[in-house]
């Protein structure tokens, strides 16, 4: 990544972190992000969330005007990542670039999720922390539908666990010490 990019990401999660005064991992924190083809469906989600009294850290993008996806996941995944949220939401127009940027930062299993089957299995087998959507794929009850699920599945038997921790152990061994 550039200097100026890292710089700029910096400047947003610093932002974010520093605008909402986060101290830690606060449970029900989420980092919601979009582009500009999910900026419309983020403000539908923003408006959900604060209704069901979740904290919503709001990374972006701030307005319909073209952003570059891969900058607005990496901010969200580095909240997730560093603890400063609890999950974290990205909308795309089909979720799978954004999901597929959220993926390199270490710690964040991000899952392009559908449906409301995808999103709990999303959760309950693979213990997904980050969810990508794509507005150009659903209407907003079916990303409404999708939330819900993901915000409020866990991933409790032993034996997907433990697959879980095999997905994480495959992610170490690339890591550079």
């Amino acid at each position: 990544m550039e200097d100026s990019l890292r710089a700029r990401v910096r400047e947003i999660v610093e932002r974010v972190i520093a605008e909402q005064g986060i101290p830690a991992s606060e449970p029900y924190t989420v980092a919601l992000g979009a582009d500009h083809g999910g900026f419309e469906l983020k403000g539908v989600l923003i408006h959900a969330l604060a209704q069901r009294e979740y904290r919503v850290l709001d990374c972006g993008a701030f307005s319909a005007d073209a952003v570059d996806y891969p900058d607005i996941a990496y901010s969200v995944a580095k909240l997730v990542c560093d603890g400063a949220a609890w999950r974290g939401i990205l909308i795309d127009g089909a979720g799978i670039g954004s999901a597929m940027a959220a993926n390199k930062v270490p710690g964040v299993r991000a899952a392009n999720c559908n449906d409301a089957k995808m999103a709990n299995n999303a959760r309950e087998h693979n213990d997904a922390n980050v969810l990508t959507l794509g507005a150009k794929m659903m209407d907003a009850n079916t990303a409404l539908e999708i939330v819900k699920i993901f915000l409020t599945t866990n991933c409790t038997e032993a034996r997907h666990q433990k697959r879980v921790g095999k997905i994480m152990e495959i992610e170490k061994r690339f890591l550079k010490k």
